[in-house]
């Protein structure tokens, strides 16, 4: 009985080795599912059930997480267009400044005022610059025409202030009409600029062009000046105080002989005066002196009256 019942009991034990190698084998498996899982790429959760299947072919990217790079001046520019290469403000090219200034000198002839201009080398002190050319007097060209000076050198501007410019030492001397023409000279040349309004020449009350307004002749020109080299069509400007506002301007070449003739209307006249601006085209065969004429037209007789000749030079037409 003994040995049948070890017989009998041997059984179970044969159970539990079996139960024993399917734990062992369990074990296998669990370790085999840790080291899959070991394994697997970071983020990608182990497999539910089943075999781990055949190895991938390629390994799957892998997010990598860091933080943000701080901003740098110096990061590269994206590339999703082209790249340019930023222009500073500073580097940018600055603005060249005039190499020269442009100023309007009026001078006299025949005891009225005329106007010539000059070109000189740029400065920023250009109300001295103009005071110092009106003292110098005309150039030969321009006195040839008659232009003259009555103003002494040594003059200057000492202060702006409100649209005055003070002059000091006054102009003086000479009689009354003497005097009033050089001061005539030197507020039509100061008052071109736009800070000018008036000036001040001794003590009193400033004074303005409309002052000496009945020192201007009936027939102004402005442009072109004397000795300026011209083509065709030329521009004549000026201003004018005649008949029915009416200005004729006529193109003489180097023989005297009339190349062209126009006529325009001021835009006042007979009693005010206003601005006229003409455009007067002709036709010579070559370079040469000329001379451009503007003057009113005598309603009485028809004879030419307040000549004003501009000595210039004629260009041809090049076609």
């Amino acid at each position: 009985m003994s040995r049948h019942a070890a017989t009998v009991a041997a059984p179970p034990a044969r159970r539990a080795g079996v139960a024993d190698g399917r734990c062992a084998v369990s074990r296998h498996a669990a370790a085999v599912a840790l080291l899959a899982a070991a394994l697997l790429p970071a983020g990608c959760a182990a497999p539910r059930s089943g075999s781990l299947g055949p190895a991938p072919t390629a390994p799957p990217p892998v997010a990598t997480l860091s933080a943000p790079a701080p901003p740098s001046s110096t990061a590269a520019p994206p590339t999703a267009g082209p790249v340019r290469s930023p222009t500073p403000a500073a580097t940018a090219a600055a603005p060249t400044r005039a190499q020269t200034v442009t100023v309007e000198l009026w001078y006299v002839r025949d005891g009225r005022l005329a106007p010539t201009r000059r070109t000189r080398p740029a400065t920023v002190a250009t109300s001295r610059l103009a005071l110092a050319e009106l003292a110098a007097g005309p150039t030969p060209a321009e006195a040839a025409t008659g232009l003259t000076t009555l103003l002494p050198a040594g003059g200057e501007v000492t202060r702006i202030a409100d649209g005055v410019a003070t002059v000091a030492p006054a102009p003086a001397g000479g009689d009354a009409p003497t005097r009033r023409l050089r001061e005539a000279q030197v507020v039509y040349t100061l008052t071109q600029f736009p800070t000018v309004e008036r000036v001040r020449l001794a003590v009193g009350p400033p004074v303005g062009r409309a002052d000496y307004a009945d020192l201007l002749p009936p027939v102004v020109v402005t442009g072109p000046t004397i000795g300026a080299r011209v083509g065709s069509p030329v521009t004549v400007t000026g201003t004018a105080d005649v008949f029915e506002a009416t200005v004729t301007v006529r193109v003489l070449d180097a023989a005297g002989r009339t190349v062209a003739t126009a006529f325009t209307t001021a835009t006042c006249g007979t009693g005010c005066r206003g601005d006229f601006r003409v455009t007067v085209a002709y036709r010579v065969q070559r370079e040469q002196p000329g001379t451009i004429e503007a003057y009113e037209v005598s309603a009485a007789d028809g004879t030419r009256r307040h000549v004003v000749a501009v000595p210039v030079t004629l260009t041809p037409v090049r076609s």
